[in-house]
């Protein structure tokens, strides 16, 4: 059911997405009189389809994208017989360049208008809820494995990435701040300033979800939020709202002091220090081998909550659909240097993975928002196949005056279906490795 629960998401995102880009496409051609024959969300075989005045429009069997076809257009049809005539008033071959190159950008100026809408919807419908960096100063942070390893400690209060000042805890395990050059953090370590390198590559180690929570969170207060009825807590009296401040007599104020304390502990008895109403009580408890006695616990730092005027969301959910963008392009040619390795690039089951196997509407409009800014920057890249690579024949024509004889073109679009088709399996060779390593 988790399976079926991220390919629906998957679908349904693509599906969206690939849509509105197809129709960026029909409705510019149509704008200028090009007649388009065919409009389909997938590719062939087809599933379901109906012909509306010239169009035919499809569903196809392969989910993973779609397409227009403009007659008079070398694409990845590849049907060249049509080309052999004179051109058509209709055809994209007889119109102005410009007008040629609106044709070709439009799906990816759709695809930004979506992502943008999107943002703007999720910070005016959602608002931000985030721990800020004056909480992260007076609590201090727990280090995780992934932070360990660059060299923070659990206490740690950092102070700014690369000297300038952060706004939320999120913002330290940010895109801008793992892809930093020579990027470091300013921590206080018990009253003494120090830097804390970033590595670089340092973003490999964050390949997903799971790997994001082993890297750094706040340290909070606590107290009980629940009692496991098959813990050892249960049978020492603890209760739900009680806050233990102390273990054997070692004063603990942070959960992860409670964590590590009971740790050292694994098997053995020890004597809790607890508050309940205001009182304090002494009571003993094991504690099991896995270093737990069975209590949730309630984070008692209230987080930052702000809302936003529809106004107010419309420049800052703008901002956030370009730094996708930029964040990506950074990403990409770091990749090129080695820094950032290609086992990032993921393929259909990453993009599955990532929605998640619970439907959350929330999420799927955050992770759809972005991948429609993605999608709109992979198509600009200068590759035949690729919206990208028609712009840039098309800027070639308007620049020169003469434009890349049909035979060229039709080369050009081969050798770019065959680098996408090698990107795709690489993609997805990358999602198939990483399910078998777990990598």
């Amino acid at each position: 059911m988790d399976t079926l629960i991220m390919v629906a998401q998957l679908l349904l995102g693509l599906s969206i997405l690939v849509g509105l880009h197809e129709l960026g496409h029909l409705l510019a051609a149509k704008m200028f009189g090009m007649r388009v024959e065919k409009f389909s969300i997938g590719f062939p075989p087809k599933i379901i389809g109906f012909q509306w005045k010239e169009t035919e429009y499809s569903i196809g069997a392969i989910p993973l994208g779609g397409f227009v076809k403009i007659s008079g257009m070398v694409d990845e049809s590849l049907d060249s017989e049509q080309l052999s005539d004179e051109p058509q008033p209709w055809e994209f071959r007889s119109k102005p360049a410009w007008q040629r190159l609106i044709v070709m950008l439009g799906g990816i100026i759709v695809n930004v208008i979506t992502g943008i809408i999107i943002f703007v919807f999720l910070v005016y419908s959602k608002g931000e809820t985030y721990f800020s960096r004056d909480q992260v100063i007076e609590h201090g942070i727990v280090a995780y494995d992934i932070g360990e390893q660059i060299g923070l400690q659990d206490g740690d209060k950092i102070l700014d990435i690369n000297g300038v000042p952060y706004e939320s805890l999120n913002d330290l395990s940010s895109g801008n701040a793992l892809l930093s050059s020579d990027g470091y953090y300013t921590v206080d370590r018990d009253g003494e300033r120090m830097k804390i390198t970033i590595p670089r590559g340092f973003i490999n180690s964050f390949s997903d979800e799971e790997s994001m929570s082993n890297f750094i969170s706040i340290r909070f207060p606590f107290k009980i939020l629940e009692v496991n009825p098959e813990g050892t807590a249960v049978e020492a009296g603890i209760q739900k709202g009680d806050e233990i401040v102390a273990v054997n007599e070692q004063p603990i104020q942070y959960f992860n002091e409670l964590q590590d304390a009971l740790a050292v502990h694994k098997g053995e008895t020890v004597a809790l220090t607890i508050v309940r109403d205001q009182q304090e009580i002494i009571t003993n408890t094991e504690v099991l081998e896995d270093g737990t006695i069975g209590i949730a616990a309630e984070n008692l730092i209230e987080p930052v909550r702000k809302k936003y005027t529809f106004a107010e969301s419309i420049p800052l959910g703008t901002e956030r659909a370009f730094s996708v963008v930029i964040i990506n392009a950074k990403a990409m040619g770091k990749m090129f240097t080695g820094e950032v390795s290609t086992k990032n690039v993921s393929g259909p089951i990453g993009m599955a993975k990532i929605y998640g196997s619970t439907w959350d509407w929330i999420k799927f409009w955050s992770i759809t928002g972005l991948i429609s800014m993605i999608l709109a920057f992979m198509n600009l890249l200068p590759i035949p196949a690729l919206d990208g690579g028609h712009v840039m024949f098309l800027l070639y024509e308007m620049v020169s005056g003469r434009s890349p004889s049909d035979r060229f073109l039709e080369n050009a679009q081969k050798i770019g279906m065959v680098l996408l088709l090698a990107i795709m399996v690489f993609a997805i060779g990358n999602d198939i490795l990483k399910l078998f390593t777990g990598s």
